[in-house]
């Protein structure tokens, strides 16, 4: 043992042995090394004060083998895991209460990984669709049909599925290194005792952990490490990014914090962060030049930031994630007044400098399934008396709480399901699915299931079969949307015909056109996009579309305002199968069921196709 370096705390293999830099304020602390293979401990090392640079304390071991290694710290006589640990023993099923050793053993990553070229994808956020998922939830049902359930491999397995419904992005909740079984005591609200309930699963994970490391239980393999890189690599073979959650606590510096993120992005290769926790400086990472391209999301960002000579003339990479669309939108989806104006100033929100994270369900609260059947919260299964989670949900039970038999019950929250889902993809910000709400999960009212590793929030593919109908409507939604740019838009749009074409980018309309009713007793408006503002490719414009949003419980009949000579109107998709003729050619108005939303499609006519057709024919013949 000889004197070692400071920097990079934690602990690096070399050569000719290992570094190891451990900050503590004791005196009495060092490390403990382990057989990797049998975990028993052969030495304890201690830390020498004359070795010691501020509170960084410096160990250099030589004639190691790394590979045979597994190590903690102590301080005190208490074993402690390397916080900074890049990777931790493998083996340990998840939930298990591990008994075998008092602490997470800590050993040295794999030293080399062959990337074979790969790279972060840089995805704009006009083109993105995320899905977000929890690993382990998405494939541990043993109807995923993986081999590798709930694991990082696992969620490789699935990735063709992803790609086939047309997903860009994926988000992951947090990954890095935690402990799930923790003993959580809640204050009881009838005693004056605490209940103590021990063994509780933190599933979501929104913990302190060691963030330098995959979660070890997320892999199939005992080496999480390669598991996740070859997961990362498959993302991306597959055209997809990744962004990851992490959550950290005020015990994290923001200096820590910038060093974790670069980490993992050189290390991993990650796509972005979702930065979660209190007290965080996003301006820290969001000035980093290591990090100016790779995306960060937060709950809101001063966008002047942008213009600090870092990021100057780059693509947007970060973004806002809020609440306030999801709310805004679910109560308009139900019908509340006083919601139009709030929901037009949303689904045109695009920020020049900042992208807009746009989702309606999430982790949080209610599924989509779930939003249409419940008004209530049902949490009982948390053992917490039905008082956790949020008691503001936004929601409607379409006339029943629960599950339901009745015909017109179930067919209202299909609509509903749908006109969400129409909502989400027809906004111009970002938009984000939830996982299993493109085939109607339910996690039966539970809307804060953070302890809840079983069926209440594992995907029970089955119901992939079953909702059928909904998974065949997202799909068809993202594919019309990655089809025409103008429904994805890279600036807001302004209202304003500033391409001299005789119509405005986007424009709203009423019972007649050009005059929408944005009273606070409305629920319905007419929005039309015009194709000539965005470009198909080089040499052609995007299509005319009008996109008619009718909450009220009562038909209500839109204007429909004229498009270019020789152009009609067509239905493209609806919430509801009988929400107009397929042709309105002849029609200066379309009548809109209660709680429908109809998109038509602006369509050339025959006899315009025809004289189109003519001269192009008469073009070819003179050349």
């Amino acid at each position: 043992m000889t004197r070692g370096t400071p920097l990079p705390l934690g602990v690096q293999a070399y050569k000719d042995g290992i570094n190891f830099a451990y900050v503590s304020a004791t005196e009495n602390c060092g490390v403990v090394l382990f057989d990797r293979k049998t975990k028993k401990e052969f030495a304890r090392l201690p830390f020498q004060r004359e070795n010691r640079v501020g509170n960084v304390y410096t160990m250099f071991i030589k004639d190691v083998e790394p590979e045979k290694l597994a190590y903690c710290f102590y301080e005190e006589g208490r074993f402690l895991a390397d916080e900074r640990g890049r990777a931790f023993l493998g083996g340990t099923p998840y939930g298990a209460v591990k008994r075998e050793q008092p602490v997470k053993l800590a050993v040295l990553p794999p030293p080399e990984y062959n990337w074979g070229g790969d790279r972060p994808r840089e995805i704009p956020y006009e083109d993105s669709i995320v899905y977000c998922m929890h690993v382990r939830g998405f494939t541990r049902h043993t109807s995923s049909g993986v081999k590798a359930r709930g694991t990082f491999a696992g969620l490789a397995e699935k990735l063709p599925y992803l790609k086939e419904l047309g997903i860009t992005t994926l988000e992951l909740q947090p990954v890095y290194e935690f402990d799930e079984v923790e003993a959580h005591r809640l204050d009881n609200p009838f005693g004056d005792t605490d209940k103590a309930i021990p063994g509780r699963k933190n599933y979501w994970g929104y913990t302190e952990g060691c963030y330098y490391s995959p979660k070890s239980a997320y892999a199939y393999s005992k080496d999480a490490v390669t598991e996740f890189k070859d997961l990362v690599k498959s993302i991306h073979q597959n055209g997809m990014e990744l962004i990851l959650q992490f959550y950290f606590t005020n015990r994290v510096t923001d200096a820590e914090r910038l060093a974790i993120l670069r980490y993992w992005v050189l290390e991993y290769h990650v796509d972005g962060f979702h930065l979660k926790g209190e007290n965080i400086r996003q301006d820290i990472p969001a000035q980093d030049p290591v990090l100016a391209r790779t995306k960060l999301w937060y709950y809101g960002f001063h966008t002047e930031m942008q213009t600090d000579g870092n990021t100057s003339g780059q693509e947007r990479f970060l973004a806002e994630y809020r609440d306030a669309y999801r709310y805004d939108m679910r109560r308009f989806l139900k019908g509340d007044e006083g919601m139009l104006q709030s929901v037009l100033q949303h689904m045109r929100r695009n920020p020049a400098k900042c992208g807009q994270i746009n989702f309606l369900t999430n982790y949080d609260g209610f599924t989509l399934m779930d939003l249409v059947s419940y008004e209530r919260k049902h949490n009982e299964d948390n053992g917490e008396n039905n008082q956790d989670g949020n008691d503001y949900n936004a929601s409607w039970n379409c006339g029943q709480e629960g599950p339901a038999r009745k015909k017109a019950i179930l067919q209202l929250r299909m609509k509903q399901i749908k006109n969400a889902l129409l909502l989400l993809f027809l906004s111009q910000g970002t938009p984000l699915l939830f996982m299993g709400d493109e085939f109607g999960n339910s996690q039966r009212g539970n809307n804060n299931p953070y302890c809840q590793d079983n069926d209440i929030t594992w995907l029970n593919w089955k119901n992939l079969e079953s909702g059928r109908e909904i998974y065949t409507f997202v799909k068809e939604l993202i594919a019309l949307r990655k089809e025409h740019p103008v429904l994805h838009q890279s600036r807001e749009l302004r209202l304003m015909d500033y391409g001299a074409c005789g119509y405005p980018d986007v424009s709203y309309h009423g019972e007649a056109p050009w005059k929408p009713d944005t009273s606070v007793y409305s629920r319905q408006v007419g929005i039309m996009y015009c194709g000539k503002y965005a470009q198909k490719d080089r040499n052609t414009s995007d299509d005319f579309f009008y996109a008619a949003y009718n909450m009220h419980w009562e038909s209500h009949s839109f204007a429909l305002p004229k498009l270019p000579k020789n152009m009609h109107w067509e239905r493209c998709i609806a919430s509801w199968p009988n929400v107009a003729a397929q042709s309105l050619e002849e029609s200066a108005s379309v009548n809109i069921p209660g709680r429908c939303i109809c998109l038509l499609i602006g369509r050339e006519d025959m006899l315009g196709k025809e004289k189109k057709n003519g001269r192009e024919k008469d073009g070819l013949e003179s050349q």
